[in-house]
């Protein structure tokens, strides 16, 4: 499936009883196993001066997040009350080594695991998890622990430290986002949610990480890069076209490459400009 954005302004609202969109979203991912997101992250030497971090913090970054997708605080079992509310943060052993087996997958030389073992029990139990799974099938990668505030920290200060960050759920969710902006817009970000080990032909959810962003809807000025890209990672791993991804990826490069930018990325483009700088490309 290739999934647009959704949610708006209609249905921002605290009642627990009113429907949302994400609530669809967060269904099909639990109804189809999707437990594995996957957002690369390779910022454009173009769009250096987009970003909020100095270009030679960028230089050399290839990493790429992978986020538990199924399980953890947005899937526990929520409780309300007049004076009380409470979200169930949830973890088992299955859960953790099969999205940590994913992640090890992935990495070139380097696992780093994030939790928040010095407070949470469900951290203390990923960790002691991720570090027996590597050492029993995956001792020749590199692994790490960092709690979350200093991954955050050094996403920005260090960020070619990583190659992967394995994260539960929230974790993942919050600095999957932060890693967007060393791209230069949320806008350039794709993911992945597989449902099967990462590098087979997988039943899987692509969608761009942005959100639907009303204030802009009907210029015709949306950012369709992340869209473009996540559209890569369904040829990659649903159909296996690894030729087909990197064909498309290298032509959303060069029409970075030669300007057609929108405008958060600092551009004057619209969408349909952009589309048609890619498909020239192609």
């Amino acid at each position: 499936m290739l999934l647009a954005a959704v949610g708006g302004p209609k249905w921002d609202t605290t009642d627990p009883a009113a429907p949302r969109p994400e609530q669809g979203l967060l269904a099909l991912r639990k109804g189809l196993s999707l437990y594995a997101n996957i957002r690369p992250v390779r910022p454009l030497g173009a769009l250096a001066g987009a970003s909020p971090l100095k270009a030679e913090l960028l230089e050399g970054v290839d990493l790429v997040v992978v986020r538990e997708l199924t399980g953890g605080i947005y899937f526990g079992e929520k409780v309300r009350d007049e004076r009380h509310a409470s979200d169930l943060c949830l973890y088992t052993v299955e859960e953790v080594e099969r999205i940590a087996r994913t992640a090890f997958r992935l990495a070139r030389s380097r696992v780093t695991s994030v939790d928040k073992a010095n407070v949470l029990e469900t951290s203390r139990l990923w960790r002691e998890v991720v570090g027996r799974l590597h050492s029993r099938e995956f001792p020749q990668i590199e692994l790490e622990h960092m709690l979350v505030d200093a991954a955050a920290m050094r996403l920005v200060a260090a960020p070619r430290h990583f190659d992967v960050l394995l994260t539960e759920n929230m974790f993942g969710d919050i600095l999957s986002d932060e890693a967007a902006m060393l791209t230069g817009s949320l806008g350039m970000l794709p993911s992945a949610s597989l449902g099967e080990a990462a590098g087979q032909r997988c039943k899987g959810l692509f969608e761009p990480v942005h959100g639907s962003a009303p204030d802009i809807a009907g210029k015709g000025i949306a950012n369709p890069y992340g869209m473009l890209l996540s559209a890569a990672l369904l040829l990659r791993y649903a159909f296996a076209a690894e030729e087909e991804a990197r064909a498309l990826e290298t032509a959303v490069a060069g029409a970075v490459e030669a300007g057609a930018l929108t405008p958060d990325l600092g551009g004057e483009a619209g969408t349909a400009e952009v589309a048609r700088a890619v498909l020239a490309r192609l």
